[in-house]
């Protein structure tokens, strides 16, 4: 949770939807953004580049049914005696006037979003209790970006309107188009002809369990971390349904055999059966 100095030459973002552009309008706007779309599609990697872009220290949470208001304001500590105020991720990008990135906003508590409303308010400020009523005002450039997953996936809730109105800017992140897909996997591993076309066919396999998750047909979608996962197996020595099998299947068998058989009959037409 503490501020990261982040180089952009050494961040690889495909930006294939000109998503650096409208966040750059945002935070010359003023105006805070919130990225929507499911997990696995770069909305981590869009947000560091676009901070390592701005030569902005950038403070990040990731929100779960754990994060307490704690973790964003502070908590007071006792040390020698001494009663004193250790700050929390929020209040240290709103003192900076650094970039604050809440992933998985979503997934927070009811007092926690309501914690956060306060301070994303027009007014920018914070009033601590905490700290006996101080007031964090934030500096000139504090800039927040939020992300939420789909209310389809596990953990996720409706956010509070009045809290999605804190985040006018809204962006659309979805997974990329097939061939750009398989130009993220070239960035990440060097493939020969003959992986090329089995990165291919897993590409292809990926859009059709998405596509089958998306209407429920299946529990999970997989995402670009797995289409690159499946690329970096065939570089260690599986053929491409080996890979397949292990990468994309294996999970499926946790919500039955009958999950399970689906995706091998996927990977069948796919990759044939041996």
């Amino acid at each position: 949770m503490s501020a990261t100095e982040l180089d952009s030459q050494e961040i690889v973002y495909l930006d294939w939807n000109n998503a650096l552009d409208v966040l750059d309008k945002a935070y010359s706007s003023g105006l805070f953004v919130l990225i929507i779309g499911p997990k696995g599609t770069g909305k981590t990697t869009l947000v560091r580049k676009f901070a390592a872009k701005m030569k902005k220290p950038l403070h990040s949470v990731n929100f779960s049914l754990r994060t307490r208001e704690s973790h964003l304001v502070g908590t007071r500590t006792v040390e020698h005696g001494q009663i004193n105020f250790a700050e929390g991720v929020l209040v240290k990008s709103m003192k900076e006037g650094s970039m604050l990135y809440l992933d998985e906003l979503n997934a927070a508590e009811a007092d926690v979003l309501l914690r956060l409303d306060e301070a994303l308010d027009d007014r920018r400020q914070l009033v601590l209790k905490e700290a006996e009523g101080q007031v964090v005002r934030a500096a000139p450039g504090w800039f927040v970006i939020a992300t939420i997953n789909p209310l389809s996936h596990v953990g996720t809730k409706e956010l509070p309107p009045q809290l999605l109105s804190r985040f006018p800017v809204r962006m659309k992140l979805d997974y990329p188009p097939e061939e750009l897909e398989l130009e993220i996997v070239k960035r990440h591993v060097n493939l020969d002809e003959q992986k090329t076309r089995d990165v291919k066919h897993a590409i292809q396999l990926a859009r059709n369990l998405r596509d089958a998750a998306a209407v429920e047909e299946l529990y999970y979608s997989p995402s670009l971390r797995e289409t690159i996962a499946f690329a970096k197996m065939l570089g260690a020595g599986l053929t491409g349904r080996q890979a397949a099998e292990v990468v994309y299947a294996n999970v499926y068998d946790q919500w039955g055999q009958v999950e399970f058989q689906k995706v091998m009959d996927m990977i069948t037409s796919i990759f044939g059966d041996r």
